[in-house]
Order: structure tokens, then sequence, then C-alpha cells
């Protein structure tokens, strides 16, 4: 996974609260094992049409919002089921941080371990964050090691992380990558506890 320290970009706003993930990702587009190719499926219900043609006025098909690299979005974000295709669709889509005042715990760790940024902010900050990107030229700028949001408007907060999370996206680590860190002790062990043959 990539690194996650410094990241400047623009905002996309869905200001919705309680978004679950079967909005973000419909069930229809589970049959895939592979962590690609959902992003053409985020939000699908939502970004089509029943002929499959886009929605105009949903946020994410309005030409400001092309290339939006941080979405920002209401409340209890991605609560519903937990299924890990919705970090991995909004990823493939294009989104590498997520901001809202709350987000569904199951879900939020997902993006943790896809090496994804949920921030939770205060309700106020938030709109804030919403009102400004409607704003030509608007950019955020989040910055990990010092857990702070802010934007050429001045806008500033800071945000919590567990360190471990914070280290992991820091270092583009996930779960595999710190068991691997540890190889020559697991090989030592196997060497030292496995059974010698006697055949």
């Amino acid at each position: 996974m990539k690194p996650i320290s410094v990241y400047t970009g623009k905002a996309a706003v869905i200001d919705r609260a309680n978004i679950d993930t079967d909005q973000i990702i419909p069930k229809q587009f589970l049959k895939r094992i592979e962590r690609t190719g959902f992003g053409e499926f985020l939000f699908f219900d939502w970004r089509f049409d029943s002929e499959g043609n886009e929605r105009k006025d949903f946020e994410l098909n309005q030409p400001q919002n092309k290339g939006a690299g941080i979405l920002i979005a209401g409340e209890n974000f991605g609560c519903g089921s937990s299924r890990e295709h919705a970090p991995w669709s909004l990823q493939d889509y294009g989104f590498d941080i997520v901001i809202a005042p709350s987000f569904a715990d199951i879900f939020q760790n997902n993006c943790f371990k896809n090496g994804m940024l949920p921030i939770a902010l205060k309700k106020e900050e938030v709109r804030n964050l919403m009102d400004a990107a409607e704003q030509e030229g608007h950019e955020i700028t989040i910055d990990l090691k010092s857990q702070t949001v802010s934007d050429n408007k001045g806008f500033t907060a800071k945000f919590d992380i567990h360190p471990y999370w914070k280290e992991m996206l820091l270092n583009g680590w996930d779960e595999i990558s710190i068991t691997l860190k540890y190889g020559k002790q697991i090989d030592e062990y196997e060497n030292r506890e496995s059974p010698v043959s006697t055949i």
C-alpha cells in the first residue's frame, strides 16, 4: 500500500448522513474477489438511472467534483453491512481520505486495513469544509504526522487516530507487512520447533 503522510487535494461533498455500505457498493457487485474494479460501481444507484445514464444532480457526476481525492460526508458514514468492498470501491474510484463527523466502526477499521484514512471531525468543522469545498480552487491538506486538516481558506482542525493505525498508514503497511517484518524470527522458530524426521 502507498504511504500517507501529507496529502493535498480537492474534496467532493455528499451532504447526507447514514450513508450505508449498500449504497456505497450495492450487493449485486460483490461477486469479485479482487480489490480492484469496484470504482465504476461506487454509489451506483445514486450515480446512474435505470437506463445506465448518469444522474446530473448527483454530486460525484458534477464536473467540479471530478478528480477529487477527498470525500466529505455526513455522520455515521459506512453504516450497514460489514462488506470490505466499500473501502475498496471508494479507493478504486480515487478517494484516499474520507472526512465525516462519525463512522461505523467496522467500516472505519476496514479503511485503515486497506490504506485509507477516515478522519472524524466535529460537525461544525465538517460543515465548514463542506461549505468551503463549493468554492473554486478550494484545496484541503491533511498532515498525518501532526494530525491536522487545513485548507487554503484559513481552516485548521486536529483529528485523533490510534498510534497503531497512524504508524501503519505512514509506512504504507498492512497487517501482512507487519508479520513479514518478523520473517527471520519466524523462520528461526519454525526451524527450532519443527520435529526432526527419523526416516
